[in-house]
């Protein structure tokens, strides 16, 4: 590769870096961003999408995020979107090159799947979730492997016995997991029963866990237990309150 060819490469990586963490961006905010001219940031957005990497609108730019996502996914997908990013940003960097690591199927996880895609890293990854799968195509350094079982279409994921069966032989470095809600007795709930027993065995079979989840989801209720929070360590946005902040050093939960 030549100078100028990496430095190409390096500026493509800037534009899909700002884009995912700002969302839509101006074709001059872009280069302002990445320090290059109009015309070589719109050459660089035909190179992109082209690729399939972002979606060209009116005036700039966004990551593509993709039509074949089942609606009420999709629109939960949108909520709370920029403590997603970060908390996902944060997951990032926990991951250990040339680990086997399981991704749910949840929102957060997402975008943690879509951060993997963007910057690969090495790694053998398996997944219950469809849309988490989908973003890993065609992506260099990964092994994907998307774990059967009876589709929810709720959740775009793959739940029931024979997921169940699929985990039991196997073994994690590492677990990026999403919750439905955290209760105020200190436990994670779901709102499918079938998705807190897969979710508990993902837990069982992983030497580290993560709690992927912004901080809307703290204080809240849902129908079926997981687990205790204290079986993972949480990542979180910061807008969780203080009061939430002194229960999980108390609780001895690690957060980041």
């Amino acid at each position: 590769m030549t100078q100028g060819e990496g430095l190409k490469v390096e500026r493509l990586d800037a534009i899909r870096g700002h884009l995912y963490a700002h969302g839509f961006s101006t074709v001059q905010a872009l280069a302002d961003a990445v320090g290059a001219s109009l015309a070589t940031i719109r050459r660089d957005l035909q190179v992109l999408e082209r690729a399939g990497a972002i979606d060209r609108v009116h005036g700039g730019a966004r990551i593509a995020e993709g039509s074949s996502v089942e609606v009420a996914f999709q629109e939960r997908a949108k909520r709370h979107l920029v403590a997603k990013r970060a908390v996902a940003r944060a997951a990032y960097a926990a991951l250990v090159p040339h680990a086997t690591i399981f991704l749910d199927a949840g929102t957060t996880v997402l975008q943690l799947a879509r951060l993997i895609r963007l910057n690969p890293l090495p790694l053998r990854i398996f997944t219950n979730g469809l849309t988490v799968a989908q973003e890993f195509l065609n992506v260099p350094n990964l092994s994907v492997t998307v774990v059967g079982g009876q589709l929810r279409s709720e959740n775009v994921s793959l739940v029931g016995p024979e997921a169940e069966t699929m985990l039991d032989a196997l073994w994690f470095d590492q677990l990026f997991l999403g919750v439905s809600a955290i209760a105020d007795d200190g436990v994670l709930y779901s709102v499918d029963s079938a998705e807190a027993n897969l979710n508990r065995r993902m837990l069982s079979r992983s030497a580290v866990s993560w709690l992927l989840t912004d901080s809307s989801k703290f204080g809240t209720t849902a129908t079926y237990k997981v687990a205790p929070l204290t079986a993972a360590r949480v990542i979180t946005d910061w807008r969780l309150d203080s009061e939430w902040r002194a229960r999980l050093a108390d609780l001895g939960v690690d957060l980041q």
